[in-house]
């Protein structure tokens, strides 16, 4: 790699919560609610709210260790310098597992839904094609590929908006409940706590997306003031969004024993809350929704895997490598591509057991990084810091954990299958641990200021 070529610094703050959107894809809520409303007995909103708690905890320790370390690294350099390197190349080789899997479940529903709507296109062509229109944009460059999601991002919003304004205005004139404003949603004392509870998990990923802007680092003008901000509205604006759609959609529809199928619930909803038109509206919203998260997804990977490459954690020659014309990491952005391609014969089960086994992983030891650094190496001990270093990370690093315990068995198997790979690498790297795996020298000297 060319040590006076870097990533350059191009995003605003704007388009950072733009790219975190993407990722996060707000249409999402529309399908999982079949499937939460069974488990909260109406109570979606309730559990979205404590989804949302759970989240601004981890949130909350993203935005310390990116205000210390604002390099490309995420979750892989928070760890590697709060707490070990070898534990940092753990948590990093597991988080790859979210960021390269998740264009491919982006691809399998672009295929899936594209082919229900036009039968006559093959479902393997429809994923070639995404994956080669999403690789295309992330090469040219995470500005065109931060405004082409931003673009597909406001359909999603504009969709959101619209199914709210035709909800009030269905509940105005006696549809579903007929009230406007309704405590229902957020307390019914017939509904058990642990109910609620039991969904949490599955929502908070919902909210994956905060997570991945912090791989902007370098690309990010002002990234301490800047990636701290955006990770903390990121989180809210997804939890406004999804709060406020599962409230109407829970007043609009509250009969959910008529359901057809959970798994479908949301076409039952928005065909009686906008008919036809809302139906089909959904259809080319969520095949948008794939593009730009597909996009802001694969632009996280490839960004963790430079970082990795760039300290000769993996091969410098392909991973450190950066496009001169596009400063873009071309072969990572070309190796997630081909991992994508795993939609024409991988599940979405096998791919999202993966990504939930993780994800959590990387936010508990991004929790107890924040611990670790600032208490144990750092020394900041006064009562106003063990408030903000020790008992806020704490309490998330327990929580994610806890959520992390009670994975399904498919998620621990596969995932514990991937973490066991990444350590024989790391023992064989570090000569059984005779050596210390390489460590970035940060150096915002080094990094490409230009705009």
């Amino acid at each position: 790699m060319n040590k006076s070529l870097g990533l350059k610094r191009s995003l605003s703050l704007g388009h950072v919560i733009l790219f975190g959107l993407s990722f996060m894809a707000p249409i999402t809520v529309f399908t999982t609610y079949g499937i939460a409303i069974g488990s909260t007995h109406g109570m979606i909103p309730t559990a979205y709210i404590i989804s949302l708690g759970v989240m601004l905890l981890t949130a909350y320790s993203y935005g310390k260790m990116v205000k210390e370390f604002p390099t490309t690294g995420s979750a892989y350099t928070y760890v590697q310098k709060g707490i070990n390197p070898s534990i940092g190349f753990l948590v990093g080789w597991v988080i790859l597992l979210d960021y390269l899997l998740s264009p491919m479940i982006s691809a399998l529903l672009f295929g899936i839904f594209v082919n229900a709507y036009l039968p006559m296109i093959p479902i393997p062509v429809c994923i070639i094609s995404f994956i080669v229109i999403i690789t295309v944009i992330n090469i040219l460059g995470i500005k065109l590929a931060t405004n082409i999601s931003a673009i597909l991002l406001a359909f999603q919003i504009l969709f959101i908006i619209i199914f709210c304004i035709l909800s009030v205005k269905g509940l105005i004139n006696g549809k579903g409940t007929g009230d406007l404003l309704s405590i229902t949603p957020f307390f019914d004392a017939n509904v058990q706590f642990s109910s609620i509870l039991s969904i949490v998990p599955l929502l908070c990923f919902s909210f994956l997306g905060f997570d991945a802007v912090t791989t902007l680092a370098e690309e990010t003008k002002d990234p301490k003031r800047t990636l701290p901000r955006a990770i903390y509205l990121i989180t809210l604006i997804g939890g406004i969004l999804f709060v406020a759609t599962s409230y109407f959609a829970q007043s609009i529809y509250p009969d959910v024993s008529s359901f057809k199928d959970p798994e479908s619930a949301a076409v039952d909803i928005l065909l009686y809350a906008g008919g036809n038109f809302l139906n089909a509206f959904f259809l080319s919203v969520t095949i948008t929704a794939s593009i730009a998260s597909a996009v802001a997804s694969g632009g996280s990977g490839s960004r963790v895997l430079y970082a990795m490459g760039r300290e000769n954690i993996l091969p410098n020659r392909i991973f450190g490598y950066l496009s001169p014309k596009y400063r873009t990491p071309v072969f990572n952005i070309i190796i997630i591509a081909f991992i994508a391609l795993s939609a024409l014969f991988l599940d979405l089960n096998t791919a999202a057991a993966f990504i939930n086994y993780g994800a959590l992983l990387a936010f508990t030891f991004v929790n107890l990084s924040v611990i670790v650094h600032f208490v144990g190496r750092k020394k900041q001990r006064k009562l106003k810091d063990i408030l903000s270093y020790f008992v806020i990370p704490l309490f998330g690093a327990s929580i994610t954990a806890l959520f992390w315990l009670k994975l399904d068995i498919h998620s621990m198997v596969l995932g514990s299958l991937w973490l066991l790979i990444g350590f024989s690498y790391l023992v064989n790297l570090t000569k059984f641990f005779r050596q210390k795996p390489p460590e970035l020298d940060f150096d915002e000297s080094q990094i490409d200021m230009s705009v």
